[in-house]
């Protein structure tokens, strides 16, 4: 008798076992777009989704599978999903079953083993009731207002699946930082003329590019995104602003920054599989001079207020490969309030009145750049004083208009002055145009 079906069975048997998982965690969180379900597996296994109707349900087979914890729903964060059940059709098959409120769209993708995490699956469900609240709120973002507001997208970073960077006190990067986006929010609200938007106002992730396409559909004037990192020497303290590098990183510090950030979207969950689009997005910024120097002279009034208000961990403007900062149209800038890492730092991130402190000061960098060059047909550009200068010794023509934002010509045009002759004590209207 041959012994060749005990062998293919035992090598079937074997392979179904390489291909087994343990499902060992249990997420979900939910944002305005879609609500994603999240399945920690101890190895790469293969599965199948598909759904059902009357209800509305999505099914889970997970080959040769196995699970040892319960599937708790939290119905704050449940999203469209409403219950959770698994069991086993057979003998090789764990079967999950989503109980969904409506019909949805879906997606699926398995990440590989990132910084905290070992296998995951990720489940996405787009409400439909969402994806047409979405669509209503970007043609309301197309129409151009007379006077309008300066708009600034304000970025809570990571979220979600990414808890971003942890203190020694367990203090998560990704709490601390929505609490300072929400009170910057309420201080630039506070400024007339001035609006802001929270690219995130709960505790979910956003893709990085996702977070800057917000900005643009809100077409905003400004993107600021808000960190709080940690370092691997617990002394580094202070804060610190940085831009987006066509070249390279300022400082083995800055690279090491924008490494760590920019692996968010690994951490958060986001499938690499989808970005030709994005390598168009990055050579167009790579183009868009004045964006980079618009940026460059915003994150330069934020840090002379941060300065007044505490500890900067350097004097100067960073400047890295942060891939947040990427938009090809919107100046944008990242701040790191301070460092996680640093236990007194930790401590302060905390506490209230350092979150509005800290947001006061961004906000007033913010605002004193946009009041000394305020965009063509907002309100601060119709309203606001004309600034005057009287000349100093030392001062000239073109150092006048570079401190204030300003044309030379439109600066010799409004003061009738014919050529770059300037005595010193002349008072000079500065235009707000």
């Amino acid at each position: 008798m041959s012994n060749r079906p005990v062998i293919a069975a035992l090598l079937l048997l074997t392979s179904l076992q390489s291909l087994a998982a343990e499902v060992s965690g249990f997420r979900v969180w939910a944002d305005p777009a879609k609500t994603r379900a999240v399945l920690d597996l101890d190895r790469k296994t293969v599965y199948k989704l598909f759904t059902l109707k009357n209800p509305h349900r999505v099914v889970i087979d997970l080959q040769g599978s196995t699970i040892d914890i319960p599937l708790d729903l939290d119905a704050d964060h449940a999203g469209v999903i409403t219950g959770v059940r698994y069991g086993q059709p057979d003998t090789n098959t764990l079967r999950v079953v989503f109980d969904l409120s409506e019909a949805t769209e879906i997606s699926s993708f398995l990440l590989e083993p990132t910084a905290q995490y070992g296998h995951r699956l990720v489940v996405d469900l787009f409400s439909k009731s969402q994806s047409k609240k979405a669509s209503l709120v970007k043609h309301v973002t197309d129409i151009q207002i007379p006077d309008r507001d300066v708009v600034i997208a304000i970025d809570a970073g990571h979220g979600g699946e990414d808890p971003g960077a942890i203190g020694k006190k367990r203090t998560r990067e990704k709490d601390v930082v929505l609490r300072i986006a929400r009170e910057l929010k309420w201080a630039i609200d506070k400024q007339p003329g001035m609006r802001g938007v929270l690219t995130r106002d709960g505790d979910y992730y956003i893709p990085l590019r996702g977070r800057y396409e917000k900005a643009r559909k809100e077409r905003a004037d400004l993107f600021v995104s808000i960190h709080a990192d940690a370092f691997r020497k617990s002394s580094v303290r202070g804060s610190s602003v940085f831009v987006l590098s066509a070249k390279g990183a300022s400082s083995e510090f800055a690279r090491l920054l924008a490494d760590s950030e920019n692996s968010s979207d690994l951490v958060g969950g986001v499938t690499l599989s989808d970005k030709d689009d994005m390598l168009a997005s990055v050579l167009l910024d790579l183009s868009q001079s004045a964006t980079r120097e618009a940026s460059n002279k915003v994150a330069a009034d934020i840090l002379n207020s941060l300065k007044s208000t505490g500890k900067t961990h350097k004097n100067h403007v960073g400047h890295a490969n942060f891939m947040v900062l990427k938009s090809p149209d919107v100046p944008s800038v990242l701040v790191e309030t301070a460092f996680i890492s640093n236990p007194s730092e930790e401590k302060r991130l905390t506490e209230k009145e350092f979150q509005q402190r800290m947001a006061a000061a961004i906000s007033r960098g913010i605002g004193n750049y946009f009041y000394a060059s305020p965009p063509p047909g907002t309100w601060i550009a119709n309203n606001r004083n004309a600034a005057r200068h009287i000349v100093a010794r030392g001062d000239t023509l073109g150092g006048i208009a570079t401190r204030y934002r300003v044309s030379l010509t439109s600066l010799r045009r409004v003061n009738n002055i014919d050529g770059d002759v300037i005595h010193v004590g002349r008072e000079l209207i500065i235009p707000t145009g």
